[in-house]
């Protein structure tokens, strides 16, 4: 009984410890991209119940009780989240899109961008990135909601102040080669 309390309590130190560490390198991970809160909070909630269930199956193993008990338990429980997420797919992926955003995304909110797409364009300011989708804001007022998981399958490209203002080739200075100097 002191032996299962002093394994549970150490495990529960030991979640902890972790949890504060994880929260304090995303802290600093998102301070550096300049990532929303919101986002930061999202993010690490999702890292945190993740960790959450690791620490619990690594306890109840330590308390005697089978691995293979364990392991048969977790199965099920993955096989019935499978079969009901089977046809929410696009959920899971976007939500696993969300996290590589957070961690690799190289724009940030407020960064001009166009997505390479050969059917809508889809070009303008970043105005908000979620666990879910990122909003892009045209030019002409159109607020676009972009699927994570597509985000990170097309092309991005990060504009410039020159790529969108394109000026008329009227405007734009050229030599003129038909002129021949005279001596």
């Amino acid at each position: 009984m002191t032996q299962t309390l002093l394994i549970s309590c150490l495990y529960i130190g030991i979640f902890i410890f972790a949890q504060r560490l994880l929260t304090n390198w995303i802290a600093k991970l998102s301070e550096a991209k300049q990532v929303s809160f919101k986002r930061t909070k999202m993010v690490t909630q999702y890292i945190t119940y993740l960790l959450f269930i690791i620490i619990a199956c690594l306890w109840v193993v330590s308390l005697g009780i089978e691995y293979q008990q364990v392991s048969l338990f977790i199965s099920s429980v993955f096989a019935v989240l499978g079969v009901a997420l089977v046809a929410q797919w696009s959920i899971l992926s976007n939500i696993t899109a969300g996290i590589l955003i957070f961690f690799v995304f190289p724009y940030r909110i407020g960064d001009r961008i166009k997505i390479i797409d050969k059917d809508e364009d889809v070009s303008g300011i970043i105005a908000e990135i979620s666990l879910f989708h990122v909003l892009i804001e045209r030019s002409d007022g159109i607020t676009i909601t972009y699927p994570n998981n597509l985000m990170l399958q097309k092309g991005v490209l990060k504009l410039t102040q020159a790529h969108t203002q394109a000026k008329p080739l009227s405007e734009s200075p050229e030599k003129d080669h038909t002129q021949v100097q005279s001596d």
